[in-house]
Order: C-alpha cells, then sequence, then structure tokens
C-alpha cells in the first residue's frame, strides 16, 4: 500500500540521479570532453528544486517531528545549509569556468548530498512514519507540494518523472491523486503523460482507471 513517505522516497531518487548525471558530466568536461553544457548547467534547476524541497522539509515535516521526536530535525536543517553552501560553491566555481573546480565541487555536492538523503531515509522519515498517523503526514506532504510555484509544477513533473523508475512513478502519481482536488491532479496528469512518452502505458497498467 503507497504510503505518503513514499513520495518523498521518489523525490530523493531523482535528486540522486540527476547529481550523479551532472557530477559524471562535470568529471568528464574536466578530462577534455565537450558537449556536457547542457548536463551540468543542469545544476541550477536541479537546486531550485532542492530548495523548494528543503523548504517543505523546513516548514511541514521537522515541526510535525519535533512534536514526536524533539530536536531530530535540528541536525538535518543545518545540513540544508550546508547544501545552500555546495551550490554556491558549484555555480561560482562553473561562472568561473574553472573545469577542475567545477568537477570537484559537483562531487562535493552529490556526496554531501547522497549522506544527507540517506540519513533522511533510514532515520528522519523512519520516525515520520511510524510516529505520526497517516492523516497528518498526508496533511504534511499537501503543504510541502505548495511550496513549488504552481507555474513552476510542469517543470518540475518534466525533470522528475524522466529520472525515476515505474515503482517511484506509481507511488507519487498515487500519492498526487489522494491530495490535489481532482480538477488540479487532471491537469498535472497531463504532465506527467507528456514527460514519460510511452511509459505512460506502463503507468496506466499500475493505476487502472487513471
Amino acid at each position: 500500500m503507497t504510503e505518503p513517505v513514499d513520495a518523498i522516497r521518489a523525490v530523493h531518487n531523482a535528486f540522486r540521479t540527476d547529481l550523479k548525471r551532472i557530477d559524471a558530466a562535470a568529471l568528464d568536461a574536466a578530462k577534455g570532453r565537450d558537449g556536457l553544457a547542457a548536463t551540468i548547467g543542469r545544476f541550477r534547476f536541479f537546486n531550485e528544486v532542492l530548495v523548494w524541497h528543503a523548504s517543505g522539509e523546513e516548514m511541514a515535516i521537522f515541526p510535525a517531528l519535533e512534536k514526536v521526536a524533539p530536536l531530530v530535525a535540528e541536525a538535518y536543517e543545518k545540513d540544508h545549509r550546508g547544501l545552500d553552501q555546495a551550490f554556491e560553491e558549484m555555480a561560482a566555481s562553473y561562472a568561473a569556468g574553472d573545469a577542475i573546480k567545477t568537477a570537484r565541487a559537483a562531487a562535493a555536492f552529490r556526496f554531501h548530498l547522497d549522506i544527507h538523503l540517506m540519513k533522511e531515509d533510514t532515520h528522519l522519515y523512519r520516525i515520520f512514519r511510524e510516529r505520526i498517523p497517516v492523516p497528518e503526514q498526508g496533511k504534511a506532504l499537501g503543504i510541502m507540494s505548495g511550496t513549488i510555484p504552481r507555474e513552476r509544477f510542469p517543470e518540475v513533473i518534466a525533470w522528475m518523472f524522466p529520472l525515476i523508475g515505474h515503482d517511484d512513478r506509481e507511488n507519487m502519481t498515487r500519492i498526487w491523486q489522494m491530495v490535489m482536488p481532482p480538477p488540479v491532479f487532471e491537469g498535472v496528469k497531463g504532465f506527467i503523460k507528456n514527460s514519460i512518452g510511452s511509459d505512460w502505458a506502463e503507468l496506466s497498467r499500475r493505476i487502472p482507471g487513471l
């Protein structure tokens, strides 16, 4: 059965996949390979989504956790500030045109993010899942979704869904279907379909009536 926290895992997996690709492209560019600017430059949009995600956690997830596990979220908020610094270092290196520093910054950014997401998945969201009632979890997820500017939501879907597998796509779609008003979900459904092309058939098979 799909749980609200499954949506978080899906987003986390998209972050992992995209930054892995950006990091690999930055390393190849430092080795002299051409034609990678578009992939590396995607780190800017990647960070926009990361900031929206982190803001949603700080606005909805962390306060909920504070009631059942005081002080746990504090360390994760500090991680968020570290990720802000990692992005700033990469942005400065890339703007300076220094391929080696950009590659080093991308590797550091990825390492910090991977550790942070692993801790969240195995610790913070385990507490969230086990100690917070499901209706409150859903409410928190709804608040998190609201941190994405409505006009940018199609961009986020177009970025995320190609980066995640069938299980994550199914979970994310089911959760949005549960928490969004039907007219809003209908629009989102169209964006999902456009983003995954022929894979829509598999998603429709998994969610009858989609």
